[in-house]
């Protein structure tokens, strides 16, 4: 006579529960891998835009010089549409207002030397004439390269840099600018009808004695690339990740078998998580 112990009913749901991950936990994988996935294919968008720019950038920095534009745009001047296009001035510089902004450029640490340009209709148009080093600060140490008449400069034109530097904010009462801030400047020095942005001198646009001009560093960190592979590997993990532990218990539940109770004089038993009918034999 044999006698046969089966997993009860109870037993089974309590173990298939187990095996499988909760409602949150698969409500969450699944959130996550559609948010990985998102941000891959918003870095891809985000490479093509930058792409675009620079090579909008790199037409403008290149295009011959073309007068900048008028007061009556200036309201409608913008990053987007005229950022580092080449342009030409023409004017007076009124060095007894020039703004020295500090600076770390290929020469070393120094100085940009911003000097307002007075035009023909009255307006004024602030000019990064360039570069001086420490020693060069005072102005009487560089007066043969200030020209006195009426002056051509051409250069890249710049958008204001509002609010001060990285971790350093401008001190107009003290005369300390770590950026280039037309609106404070442009108060601290008592300037009016000044335009919104202002120039980056040409190199050779001045004489050899003045600052150094052309040191206009233009760089778009281009890494979307990078981080779109890397939020796509993440959402590809996580997804290995799920179907293991979805395939895994699928698996688990097809190989589970009942062992029919009989057989004379053998015994089959089996553990773990598949384990099916126990046979004794008596």
């Amino acid at each position: 006579m044999s006698k046969a112990w089966t997993e009860t009913g109870k037993d089974k749901d309590a173990r298939r529960k187990a095996a499988r991950p909760t409602l949150w936990l698969t409500v969450l994988s699944l959130a996550a891998f559609a948010l990985l996935i998102a941000l891959g294919v918003w870095q891809i968008e985000r490479r093509a835009w930058k792409l675009a720019l620079i090579d909008r950038v790199e037409q403008r920095v290149h295009a011959p010089a073309q007068p900048i534009p008028s007061p009556a745009a200036w309201p409608t001047v913008s990053t987007a549409n005229d950022e580092y296009r080449h342009v030409s001035i023409t004017g007076r510089f009124l060095h007894d207002r020039e703004t020295l902004v500090q600076a770390v450029t290929e020469e070393g640490p120094g100085y940009w030397v911003l000097t307002p340009l007075l035009r023909g209709d009255g307006t004024l148009v602030l000019v990064n004439r360039g570069f001086v080093p420490t020693d060069r600060r005072d102005p009487s140490t560089r007066q043969n390269g200030n020209p006195d008449g009426q002056v051509e400069i051409t250069g890249l034109l710049r958008m204001t840099e509002p609010k001060g530097g990285f971790l350093r904010n401008n001190v107009p009462q003290h005369n300390r600018w770590y950026s280039r801030d037309i609106a404070a400047i442009a108060a601290a020095r008592g300037l009016h009808e000044v335009a919104p942005f202002f120039v980056d001198a040409d190199a050779g646009s001045q004489s050899g004695s003045g600052p150094i001009g052309g040191l206009t560093v233009i760089r778009f960190p281009n890494n979307h690339l990078i981080y779109a592979l890397t939020w796509f590997a993440l959402a590809f993990m996580l997804a290995g990740k799920l179907f293991v532990t979805f395939g895994g218990g699928l698996f688990r539940r097809k190989r589970f078998v009942h062992e029919p109770a009989g057989g004379s004089d053998a015994t089959a038993r089996r553990t773990g998580s598949d384990a099916g009918t126990i046979v004794e034999s008596t």
